[in-house]
Order: structure tokens, then sequence, then C-alpha cells
């Protein structure tokens, strides 16, 4: 392979990252993110060419007059300026030749050949070569600039080691992480990355979790809790043991979403794909036009002058400005949102984040932090308040629910010998089974009047969660749990709100429950009891209202199981907390791994800066163009003034797209 192989590798990478396949186009191998494809030999192609090419110059201006004549005139010179075309020409007409082969003609490729090999036609040699040389060292840049973003991601998201201590028959053995199986307990060493997914046995420990979330804010680890591949064991040694295989962990599932979203390419993307696939050939059909539309009507017609101007057109011409430095800018939107803990699952959503105008949020899990605490027990008269959370206990223990996981901390041991038949989970309302020979329901209001049970409806207004009890088909009393409001979620409405986009919240908790949180955090609107069917039709009918429009998109948040049909849904799918449902995750567009709500505002901020910078680049590659254009087609713009204004806008646009990166938005 030579070096400009090594560079044409380098040229498809964010091909094969950001865009999907163009036709035609050969894909091989990209180099590895640790930037392999930019060695110096990269660049010696470049080098040899600058090097004869200003050799060549400084003979045609400043050499001796005699030399001149005696050596320095064609074919030699001819000779001397092709051997300065040929490092960086032959690899560029060896790849349109490629792309004519598999039917894809009007490439960059093909315009730079046709232009340079059109100035070596007419003698303008140095100008031939300066046309191909510096494209080609545009092109360098861009690779660059492509393999910084590429390393930018893996090194915010592939953390994972390559290898885990595992213990197998009582000794301690250093494996390849893929090799180790489910229900296997590994070892993790003070700083040492965890590799694979479990629970932890020691008693606790402290984990810096900033590759899965984004914040460096250490987590306490107790034992039984879930471990996560890729975070960071900061203390003592500990052992977990290993609940998930390797490629199946949360984090090689993030990383594969990063990967899928490179090929969901945002509305301006394709635009700009299908723009030049018209372009190209236009451009083409009107050097053409120049070159021969005025043998026709002017009077003294040159051939050589009038050639001269469509080859600087074609180069002028040349839309790799835009086809290179906007998909780039997404790519750079999408590490920015990976560098504030938001995975963003294609540049799609980075466009329509820039449309919303609503944002429906779930209570519980995205504006409550879901650790649910029992505040009071209270039964009826002639009820012992130990048997009612014993019973309660019992049966909640069948359910994974917050609410259960409160009152079985409460009940601590009591409930464990109660025998619990016939659980049945009924979705929105609560559970209902035979415990220790009784029928028991817990759940909300709705699941008594569900079942006939008779309760004073005043409990209804009372501003906490309460789970209501049921024994034998008469009103037992109720449990009364408290949640918590996350510490930034009232800045995350005020930021939606000056963002100018309206906050909803959904929730099947009670309408107290919900009122009270509304008021706290400051939403507009606020709907309580809800049914997972009941929030589907809440988004339905707020998308009905604006169907006569494109532009007013919704994005629904969301934590839970029950959200994930919700989040199908909505114009924008958003999941709380990168590391809750696995189906939520996987249905959502947008992943919020923080678990915060402010980064739902972070989110809608950096779709407007990509965008933005998008834009920015469009404007400037097509004025620059249709000036320049047109100044050449005149016969007023060089060749050199050509490439220096194709590189130039080519190399700003790449620059700005790189910006993206670095976006501080909050």
């Amino acid at each position: 392979m030579t070096p400009q192989d090594d560079h044409d590798h380098n040229h498809d990478a964010l091909e094969v990252v950001t865009d999907a396949p163009k036709p035609g186009s050969v894909k091989t191998p990209a180099p590895a993110a640790g930037g392999a494809g930019q060695s110096w030999r990269t660049y010696l192609p470049a080098i040899i060419s600058f090097v004869l090419l200003l050799a060549g110059i400084a003979l045609d201006n400043v050499a001796a007059e005699d030399l001149r004549a005696s050596v320095w005139h064609d074919p030699w010179r001819f000779v001397w300026y092709l051997a300065a075309y040929w490092p960086v020409g032959w690899p560029v007409l060896r790849r349109a030749w490629s792309r004519i082969r598999n039917k894809d003609v009007f490439t960059e490729f093909f315009l730079m050949g046709v232009a340079t090999i059109g100035a070596f036609l007419i003698g303008e040699y140095p100008e031939g070569v300066a046309v191909m040389l510096f494209y080609t060292i545009g092109e360098l840049f861009q690779d660059a600039a492509v393999m910084r973003a590429r390393r930018s991601i893996k090194a915010l998201l592939d953390v994972r080691p390559d290898t885990v201590t595992v213990l197998r028959n009582g000794r301690v053995t250093e494996v390849k992480a893929a090799t180790v199986a489910i229900g296997e307990t590994i070892q993790v060493k003070p700083g040492e990355k965890v590799g694979l997914d479990g629970t932890m046995r020691s008693e606790n420990g402290s984990f810096n979790t900033a590759a899965l979330t984004g914040e460096s804010v250490p987590r306490t680890i107790q034992q039984g809790e879930e471990v996560l591949a890729g975070m960071i064991n900061r203390q003592s040694l500990v052992e977990m043991q290993v609940t998930t295989a390797y490629q199946n962990s949360k984090l090689s599932r993030i990383l594969k979403m990063v990967q899928e979203a490179t090929g969901r390419k945002a509305q301006t993307q394709q635009f700009i794909a299908r723009f030049a696939k018209i372009y190209t050939p236009i451009i083409c059909a009107l050097a053409v036009l120049i070159t021969v539309v005025p043998y026709f009507f002017v009077e003294n017609y040159v051939l050589r002058e009038w050639l001269y101007r469509g080859l600087v057109f074609l180069v002028i011409g040349c839309p790799c400005a835009l086809v290179v430095s906007i998909p780039l800018g997404y790519f750079g939107g999408i590490g920015a949102g990976s560098r504030q803990g938001i995975l963003f699952k294609g540049s799609v959503f980075l466009d329509l984040m820039t449309q919303l105008k609503t944002v429906v949020m779930d209570k519980t899990g995205t504006l409550t932090k879901g650790v649910f605490r029992v505040q009071a027990v209270k039964p009826q008269p002639g009820i012992d308040s130990g048997e009612l959370i014993r019973l309660t206990a019992a049966l909640e223990s069948k359910s994974t629910h917050p609410v259960a996981t409160a009152i079985l901390a409460y009940a601590a041991n009591a409930y464990q010998s109660i025998p619990v038949t016939a659980v049945e989970e009924i979705a929105g309302h609560g559970l209902k089974g035979s415990v220790a020979g009784k029928e028991v329901l817990a759940g909300n209001a709705k699941l008594l009047r569900k079942f006939g049970v008779a309760f004073d409806e005043a409990l209804t207004q009372i501003p906490f969660t309460i789970v209501m009890v049921a024994i034998n088909g008469q009103f037992a009393g109720y449990v009364t749990i408290a949640d918590e409001v996350k510490a930034d979620a009232a800045a995350a409405v005020q930021d939606l709100h000056r963002l100018g986009i309206r906050t909803i919240m959904l929730s099947g908790d009670k309408s107290a429950v919900v009122q009270a949180v509304a008021r706290q955090v400051g939403v507009d609107q606020a709907f309580g009891d809800l049914l997972p069917e009941d929030k589907v039709a809440h988004v339905e009918q707020l998308k009905a209202e604006w169907a006569t429009t494109s532009k007013n998109k919704l994005a629904f948040v969301g934590d839970g199981v029950n959200d994930a049909p919700v989040i199908a849904l909505a114009d924008v799918g958003m999941a709380m907390g990168g590391l809750g449902s696995d189906a939520t995750v996987e249905t959502a567009d947008v992943v919020i791994q923080t678990d915060q709500p402010s980064k739902i505002a972070t989110a809608v901020k950096i779709g407007r800066a990509t965008r933005r910078v998008v834009w920015q680049n469009i404007t400037l590659s097509l004025v620059v163009k249709a000036i320049v254009l047109l100044l050449g087609a005149g016969g007023i713009a060089t060749m050199w003034e050509a490439v220096f204004a194709d590189v130039g806008v080519a190399m700003l646009a790449i620059l700005n797209a790189v910006r993206v990166q670095r976006l501080n938005v909050n």
C-alpha cells in the first residue's frame, strides 16, 4: 500500500463512520482510531510534489536564460512537472477511474482529474500540479479532522478493558473478558475499570461512573447491587458476580448504538448528498458550454483561452467542502453530546431537537429520583399496623416497582415466611394475590374501584403516593410513600421555557401528587392517574394539535418499561438514565445517561448549535463558490485563485465543523 492509498482509506473514514456508503464507493477498513492513518508517510507524496513544484517554478522564473534555452523547455519541462504531478495526481486519477467503473462518474476525483489533465494539455503545467497538490493537502487536513473526531468518540465511550481477573478453582487468573461466563466471580482492583456487568459480592465499593454517564461524581454500590462495565473502582479490591456476557453489557449496547447512530442521516445531510449528485454533472456541463459556446459568438475565439476558463470553472465547482464538512459537523454534535452524557442515535435527531416546541415528561424517575420511602402506615380501626405492612410487603415482594422496593425496605424481613400465590399485576393499578390464604389488593384508588372496594375518596387528595390495601374485599388501610424531586428538575423546566419550549408532565401517580410536583418544578401542565395507554392518547392528541405543520416537534422523556410505547410514538423519544430500562433505552432516539433532567435542554442546545454550524458551512461554501464561479467564467479568476478559493473554503468549513466537538452549551 502506498502512502496515498492510506490517504484514500482515510478519505473514506468519514463515510464509514458518519454516512451510508456512496454509490459505487469501494469500502476499505478505516485506520485504527489511534491515528495510524496520519503518520508522516501519509504526507510524503504531497511533500515530494511540493518540492518539485517549487523547483519548477524557480526554474521558470529565476533560472538564467541560457539554462532555459538549453535545458528547461519541452519535453524536459513537461517531464519535470509530470514528476511533480504524479505522487498526488495518480492516486486521484485511479480513484476517479474506479468510481467510473462503478458507474459513479461525476465525483470530485473526476473534476480534479479533468481539470488538471486539461491544464497539462494547454501547457499550464505548474497550475495543473498546484490544483492537484492543494486539493490533496485539503484532503489530508480533512482526514486529520475526521480521525480526530473518531478518536474523540472512541475515547469517550470505548473504555472496556480487554482482560479481567477471574476466580476459578480457588485461583486468581487474568483472562480475556469475552471468555468469562455468566455466574463467574471476578475481582476489580483499585483504579481498574470494570470489564463486565455484574452484581456486587463485596460489602460495598466506590465507583467512578464518568465513562457511562459523563459525570465523575463517585457512586457507592452496596452488596447485591448492579455494577456495570466501564465503571472505575476508586478504593479497595472488590469482587462481583458476572450477570451479562461481554458482548451484551450495557456499555457494549451503548457503543453499538453510537455506531448505528452514524448511519441515520439528518435531512440536511440527505439534501446535500442529493444536491451533490445533481450539482456535479451540472458543473461539468457548464464547463463544457463555457469552452464550446463562445466559438459561435466570439469573433476572435481562442480555444486555449476558453478551455482554460472551463477548467477553472471545474476546479471552483468541486463540492468537497459541502460533502465533507456537513457530516463532519453532525458527527461533532454527536461527540459533543457524548461529552455531556447524552447519546444521540443519529444526526437526524440532532436536527429534530431544533424543532421541538413541546417536551412531555414522565414524573417518577424523570423529574423525581424514583427512590421511594415509606412515610407512614395507616391501618383501619381493628387492623394491626404490623399485620397490614407484613401482608402488603409479602404481596409487593412479587413486584419490581420502586414503590414495592420502598415497602420491602420498610418491612425488613418480616414478610419472607408468608406464602403468596396467584399474584396478578394489573398495569396502572397495582397487585392482586392470595397472601396467607387471604385475598389481598395493594395499589391505587383505581384498583379498589375496579374490584368494588369502598374507601374514603378524600384519601385521593393527599399529596403523597398512597398504596391502598384491601383484605378479603374490605378496605384495610393505606401506606403513604414519598418520592424526592431531583435537584435540577426546576432548573431544567426553566431552561426549556427560556428556549421557547412548553413543558407537560404525564404520570400514572395520583393527581394530587402530580400537581404538587408540577407546582414545585414549574411545568406548564400536568396530568395524573394515567395508564400507559392514556399517556399514548395524550401524546397523540398533542401531536394532532399541529398536524398541519412539520416544524413543530414533540419529545417524550421517560425511564420505565411502561414509557417505551409513548417514547416510540413521540417525534423524539428520550430515555432518562442510560442505565435504566433496557426496553426504554433501545426504543429511545436520545439517551440521557446522567439521569439529569437538565440535560434535556442541553440536548436541544447542542442540536441548535450543530445546525447553526452546518448552515454556516453551507452558506459559506455556496456564496463563495457562486462568486468565484462567475469570476472564473468571465476570465477574471485564474486557476491559482480557483484552487485557493476551493481549498480555502473547504478548510474553513472543516475547521468550523470540528469546532462543534468543543461546544460548551451549559
